[in-house]
C-alpha cells in the first residue's frame, strides 16, 4: 500500500500540471478553431475580408475550396478559402420592394419635420446664418 500511494503522489504534480494546460491552453486553441472553421463555413458573396496575406477584398464568387475577392476596381483575385483570418462586414440581407416603400415614406416624413425645424431663411446655408447670428 505504501508503494500505491507513493507513487501517486510523485505523479499527482504532473497531472495537475497537464489539468491546468487543458484548460489555459487546449481547450481555448480548438474553441478558436471550431468558431474559425463556422466562419469560413458562412462566407458569401459579399463578405468584406481579410487574408492570412493581409489582403482585403469583397468576395464577388464563393466556390467549395476557392473565393474570388475583389481587391480594387475591376481586379479579381482567387484564394483559398482556408487562407481567410477575418470578416470585416457583413452586407446586410436583401430588403423586399414593401419595405423600400414605407422607407421612402419615412423619409419623406422626416424631410418635412427638418424643413420646418430649419431656422435659416431660404437661400442661406445654415453655416452662413450662424455666422450672421455671431456678429
Amino acid at each position: 500500500m505504501d508503494g500505491g500511494q507513493n507513487a501517486l503522489v510523485t505523479f499527482l504534480p504532473l497531472i495537475l500540471i497537464f489539468v491546468v494546460f487543458y484548460f489555459l491552453l487546449i481547450r481555448p486553441q480548438q474553441k478558436r478553431m471550431k468558431e474559425h472553421r463556422a466562419m469560413l463555413q458562412s462566407l458569401r458573396r459579399g463578405d468584406r475580408i481579410v487574408t492570412g496575406g493581409g489582403i482585403i477584398g469583397t468576395i464577388t464568387r464563393a466556390g467549395d475550396e476557392e473565393l474570388t475577392i475583389e481587391i480594387a476596381d475591376g481586379v479579381r483575385v482567387k484564394v483559398l478559402r482556408a487562407t481567410v483570418n477575418t470578416v470585416l462586414a457583413k452586407p446586410e440581407p436583401a430588403r423586399s420592394r414593401d419595405d423600400d416603400d414605407e422607407d421612402d415614406e419615412e423619409d419623406e416624413d422626416e424631410d418635412d419635420a427638418a424643413d420646418t425645424r430649419s431656422s435659416a431663411p431660404r437661400g442661406r446655408s445654415r453655416a452662413s446664418s450662424l455666422l450672421s447670428k455671431r456678429r
